[in-house]
């Protein structure tokens, strides 16, 4: 792909988060590093029993992931003044459903030359983007905790207990998905040099 002929902003100009999004931030991705990795390996526990040492790494990780998501709207919340809650979620809003779409044929103009189009801050698809992404997580994770206090030592059990393990084990393959689209974007944006993943990572007050 022809990335050397990417024209965008220098990542001098890249927005700082606050300080308790990037908290946050950096705590739901090793926890949700955590929990794909554990689930490929646990083993649930049969009744009156327990499971093996992965799968109590991914219930209580699952409870610090849960954390981190009433952790990441709370940071929302108290930034809504400058990062207001329709920039995530566009879809009730007709004017921001059309600023999307325009975004969405502005970054096909590029993908079909392979370029990336310049990076702007709170462009409305990355916006979307994000907000889906942080529905998926929010519902993954409270799923799981959810699980966690009515579950009878049965995962396969019915009743609100196999729904809500159904919920979260059909969740998993979208956030596998999310994941590696969203860290293999922003390496590549990265390795552009349109945005610093310092910025993101930095736990310095502003």
């Amino acid at each position: 792909m022809a990335y050397n002929n990417l024209s965008s902003s220098s990542p001098k100009h890249q927005e700082k988060h606050g300080l308790i999004i990037r908290l946050a931030h950096a705590g739901l991705a090793i926890a949700v590093i955590n929990q794909l990795l554990t689930s490929l390996v646990l083993e649930a526990p049969a009744p009156d029993a327990t499971g093996n040492w992965y799968f109590e790494v991914h219930e209580y990780g699952g409870l610090f992931g849960f954390g981190f998501v009433l952790l990441f709207w709370l940071g929302l919340l108290v930034k809504l003044r400058e990062s207001p809650l329709g920039l995530l979620f566009p879809w009730f809003s007709g004017e921001r459903l059309s600023a999307l779409w325009a975004d969405i044929k502005h970054h096909a103009r590029f993908l079909i030359k392979f370029k990336f189009p310049p990076y702007e801050n709170h462009a409305p698809l990355a916006s979307a983007v994000h907000g889906l992404g942080l529905l998926l997580i929010t519902a993954m994770a409270g799923s799981g905790t959810i699980y966690y206090f009515i579950n009878n030592g049965n995962p396969d059990a019915g009743g609100l207990v196999g729904v809500v393990m159904f919920i979260h084990k059909t969740l998993a393959s979208l956030v596998w998905a999310y994941l590696v689209g969203h860290a293999g974007l922003a390496l590549i944006q990265h390795y552009l040099g349109n945005v610093s993943l310092a910025t993101m990572w930095s736990f310095r007050r502003d």
